[in-house]
């Protein structure tokens, strides 16, 4: 039993439209997450990936369950604020711990240390 066919044709193309829409942006996400040439680049595409393309597919589930319900639904507004909190701390402690590994291994293609504060 599905209530695809109580959704009016425009609510059907917005849902459709966003949904469709956040699932390529997910997938350019894991792409880029794919084709990237090292650690430091392949952290960014994902993390971008994953908060818009969730958005996307989120803003369509609440209209979807708006216009069904015929009253505004929010639910999905908890997730959004966890996935918007979580992705870049995550893509953050990812970074930091990459960045201390190879500075302790000693590889020179990372940034050196924090500089100095300079006083004007």
């Amino acid at each position: 039993m599905s209530a695809a066919p109580d959704l009016p044709l425009w609510a059907a193309l917005l849902v459709s439209v966003l949904i469709v829409g956040g699932a390529l942006v997910t997938l350019i996400g894991s792409i880029g997450l794919w084709r990237l040439p090292d650690f430091y680049a392949r952290l960014h595409a994902p993390s971008l990936g994953a908060t818009l393309g969730t958005g996307a597919i989120l803003i369509g589930s609440m209209i979807c369950f708006s216009v069904l319900r015929s009253r505004p639904l929010v639910h999905e507004v908890l997730i959004a604020v966890f996935v918007t909190i979580t992705t870049p701390v995550t893509l953050m402690l990812l970074s930091r711990a990459s960045l201390y590994r190879d500075r302790v291994e000693g590889r020179t293609d990372v940034p050196a240390e924090d500089p100095e504060p300079t006083e004007p």
